[in-house]
């Protein structure tokens, strides 16, 4: 039997996938539009895409988007490294210890069922409204997939390579080095992909619970004023960093499993 391979994608092909996430941006805006335009709808309920691109660059003239959108970033990447930093390092002793994993499972799966909603005013009032409650429950909401990932990742590597690094006298920080990390980092960077995007989250969370400043500190501003395309400024700008996030963990993906796709 003669088993063809699929064909490789044309170059023509490429270049129409690169045009599907601008054509389907542009046909929202002019979904959006025609919507404000057929509902007549005031502005406070629903601003058109020009009174929102007003309102952004005004936004950004003042330097009042630039700030907070900083503010916001900065607790992000924070967040995000504390809580992926606690994620790996735990999920390596998760991964080595049958003992460990079974001590500390059941605490951990049971963090998940309460929602970072319900313990973020908690953690406002104990830590006050500045920056360390904002990174505290980033990492938190980012900690537990990158974690899974990982323990996932490390259990994952095949027994019989693990006796040829110890027939060859490897010690655990070799081990770890030259084989562990290489070999769980596709899951754990599938892992970082998700905590990426719910870290902005977790951000978010805790600036609407009580800050006073970032992206969530300026929703309540705006909505206070029934400023709504200040609103849609704001959410807007949070789906541009988490593209951004989510973008360079992908970009670091290709770079560090380069020897992933020259094996393909």
């Amino acid at each position: 039997m003669d088993l063809k391979l699929p064909p490789k994608p044309s170059q023509t092909s490429r270049g129409s996938l690169r045009w599907t996430a601008p054509v389907s941006f542009l046909a929202a805006i002019f979904l959006w539009w025609l919507i404000t335009q057929l509902t007549d709808l005031p502005a406070f309920i629903l601003p058109s895409p020009a009174e929102v691109a007003v309102r952004f660059w005004k936004a950004i003239s003042d330097g009042n988007l630039l700030g907070n959108a900083a503010a916001t970033l900065i607790e992000v990447l924070l967040g995000l490294l504390a809580g992926t930093s606690a994620a790996v390092v735990l999920a390596y002793a998760i991964a080595k210890s049958r003992l460990f994993d079974q001590l500390v499972s059941p605490y951990l799966v049971a963090t998940q069922a309460i929602p970072i909603v319900a313990i973020a005013p908690l953690l406002v009032i104990w830590l006050g409204p500045g920056m360390r409650s904002k990174v505290l429950i980033c990492a938190l909401i980012v900690f537990f997939p990158v974690l899974v990932n990982t323990v996932v990742g490390l259990r994952a590597v095949p027994g019989p390579l693990h006796d040829l690094m110890g027939s060859l006298r490897a010690t655990r920080a070799q081990t770890l080095r030259y084989l562990e990390l290489p070999a769980a980092l596709p899951i754990l960077l599938g892992g970082l992909r998700i905590g990426a995007t719910l870290s902005v989250i977790g951000a978010i969370v805790g600036e609407l619970v009580g800050s006073n400043q970032g992206l969530g500190f300026l929703i309540n501003v705006a909505r206070g004023q029934y400023d709504t395309a200040l609103v849609f400024v704001a959410v807007f700008t949070l789906i541009l960093l988490a593209l951004i996030l989510y973008g360079i963990v992908a970009f670091a993906e290709r770079k560090l499993l380069v020897w992933r796709d020259e094996k393909r």
